[in-house]
Order: C-alpha cells, then sequence, then structure tokens
C-alpha cells in the first residue's frame, strides 16, 4: 500500500481545469514555440507555471484570446497591434486603418499587374522601359518659353538660355534636371508653346529672357523612359496613355520631358534618353 502511494504521489498531473502547454499548442495548432514567444512578448500569458519545473499551463478559456490572436496576425497586423487592441483601443479603429493598408496594397499590385500583361502582349514586347508611377519631387528652375515646330529649335535655344544663366549667376543643382514642359492642352503640330528649364540651387532675379519659379512637388507621375530619336517618342507616349487609361488615372498637369542624354553629350540618337513625365490623379 505504502509502495503505490509513493507511485501515486511520483505521478505527474495537470491542475483542474488547466492543459500543459503541449496538448494546449496540439488544440490550437500551433507549436510550442509560438506560445512561449507570445508569453514573452507579453500577448498570451499561461494560467499557471509550476514553480518546481517551470511547466506552462492554460485554461481553456485562453483559447479565444490565442484564435484572436492568430486571426490579427494573419490580417496582417504587428504584435504593437494586438497588444494595443488587447490594452483596450477599439478594435474596429485598426481594422477600418487596416482595411485602406490592404486597399492601397490591392491598387500597387494591380497597376503592377498591368505593367506586367502590357509587356506579355506582343506589340510592346521592344520597347526598352517599363511604364512606372512615382512622384516628382519640388525643385528650383530657371525656365524659357518660346513656340517650337519641332526638336530642333530646341538646339538652338538651350545654349541661348545657357549664356544667360550663366549671366545670371546661376549654379545647376545636382542631380541635373533639364526638360520641356508643354503648356497647352489642345494637340498641335506646329507653333507649340513649350517651357524648358533647368534645376538650379536657388532663385535669382528674373531676365527679359529667363524667368525663376518653384515647381511644386507632382504626387503621382505616370513616367517610362525613351532611348532613341526624339522623332520615335510617339510610341512610349502610346503605351504610357494607355496605362492611364487602363488604371483609371487621367491627366492632371502639363507633361514634362526630361531630357537625360542628347546631343549635347551622345554622338549617336540611339543614345538619346527622354524620360516622360505625366501628372496623373485618379478618376472620381
Amino acid at each position: 500500500m505504502k509502495m503505490y502511494q509513493e507511485h501515486e504521489w511520483c505521478e505527474e498531473k495537470e491542475p483542474p481545469g488547466l492543459y500543459k502547454i503541449g496538448m494546449f499548442a496540439a488544440m490550437n495548432r500551433v507549436t510550442i514555440k509560438t506560445l512561449r514567444y507570445y508569453d514573452e512578448q507579453g500577448l498570451l500569458k499561461p494560467e499557471h507555471v509550476d514553480e518546481i519545473n517551470g511547466y506552462r499551463y492554460y485554461l481553456a478559456g485562453q483559447i479565444a484570446d490565442l484564435h484572436q490572436i492568430l486571426a490579427l496576425k494573419e490580417m496582417g497586423f504587428s504584435l504593437d497591434d494586438i497588444r494595443a487592441i488587447q490594452n483596450g483601443k477599439p478594435e474596429k479603429e485598426l481594422l477600418a486603418s487596416k482595411k485602406q493598408d490592404i486597399l492601397r496594397e490591392i491598387a500597387q499590385l494591380t497597376a503592377r499587374l498591368a505593367v506586367v500583361e502590357s509587356y506579355l502582349m506582343e506589340e510592346n514586347m521592344e520597347l526598352s522601359s517599363p511604364v512606372l508611377v512615382k512622384s516628382l519631387p519640388e525643385v528650383i528652375v530657371a525656365t524659357m518659353r518660346l513656340r517650337i515646330d519641332n526638336y530642333d529649335a530646341l538646339f538652338d535655344a538651350m545654349p541661348q538660355m545657357g549664356a544667360e544663366m550663366e549671366r545670371l549667376g546661376c549654379i545647376c543643382a545636382e542631380p541635373a534636371y533639364c526638360f520641356m514642359k508643354y503648356l497647352e492642352d489642345e494637340n498641335k503640330e506646329e507653333q507649340v508653346l513649350v517651357e524648358i528649364g533647368e534645376a538650379v540651387t536657388e532663385v535669382k532675379e528674373d531676365s527679359k529672357l529667363v524667368q525663376f519659379k518653384v515647381l511644386p512637388k507632382v504626387d503621382e507621375a505616370v513616367c517610362i523612359f525613351h532611348k532613341g530619336s526624339y522623332n520615335t517618342m510617339s510610341k512610349s507616349y502610346e503605351t504610357a496613355l494607355r496605362y492611364i487609361e487602363k488604371n483609371g488615372y487621367e491627366v492632371c498637369g502639363n507633361i514634362r520631358e526630361s531630357h537625360i542624354d542628347g546631343v549635347w553629350n551622345k554622338e549617336s540618337e540611339e543614345e538619346w534618353l527622354t524620360e516622360i513625365q505625366i501628372p496623373v490623379c485618379k478618376k472620381i
């Protein structure tokens, strides 16, 4: 009888109504490591810890707490967010915020998918650059307005503008930003009003030839790099405008062409590089 009593005393028993960590993990299809981590992070403390052997024990009622943590993690909430909810922050408020985050991610992924689809189309496979949506930073520029019939007119205007900028003591900004902006909405083939500009470090006093301004930041612009002659730029414009229409955008600002490489530093037209920048906003 004494031996039986000693055996019974030595037998490991779970406290009434509690489940050892291994059983609790198996019941909820999580790992013991996960439960220990949640304990360390203060998200799910065991109901009881044996002082002698350190075993952790959980109540059946803690299953709901664990499932809430797992559900919130599945929705993309951080541990800090989950901890805030446990400390009393309204769950509905965080869920509404997370919904907006997810919708933004969906919009970004949809835009990426549209780019991939456009490049899978046979007619676009030869394009040298994808369409990108990005912001254009605020920049101080020296500008000059003129009407042109073709790009050759720029080759005469740019040296004249450069000489005037030098006279005014302008210092070009780094990185360099040289652009042409179309100022009229109507589609014209002759006498097109444009503004050419060069990024500078500070505003100087305007002259009859050159004026200074700050171009404001553009939150979203559909951009595409065009490599080669200006005469073939219509194909890149077509691709960018098709992207705008397909993705629910509309043009909401003056179109710019950022001239990165050209006749001034490249001998071959094939090496000329221009970025088309089209300010856009979502259609309402």
